[in-house]
């Protein structure tokens, strides 16, 4: 296929990777291609948070402070690591 390409990763990581593909029923390829598919890009969050801002000051009349959006994040960020096991 035209379409496809290959990635160098140490041997380390692809032993990892076959490992978790095969507990998972899958390949190593739909594995890396769940991963890129799954995380957004920088510019993603960003528009993201544009659609956020927008919303609650159409719900609100009016954009939350920088200062909310911090404390917001924090309190997300927090969420987060406390249902992430990895994060414990």
């Amino acid at each position: 296929m035209a379409d496809e390409t290959s990635i160098k990763v140490s041997a380390a990581t692809r032993d990892r990777l076959a490992v978790l593909a095969a507990e998972n029923q899958t390949t190593i390829r739909q594995l890396v291609e769940e991963l890129a598919g799954s995380r957004p890009t920088q510019s993603e969050y960003e528009e993201r948070a544009t659609q956020a801002r927008a919303e609650l000051a159409s719900v609100l009349g009016a954009a939350p402070s920088a200062e909310a959006e911090v404390k917001a994040r924090g309190l997300l960020e927090r969420l987060g690591a406390s249902q992430d096991p990895a994060a414990a």
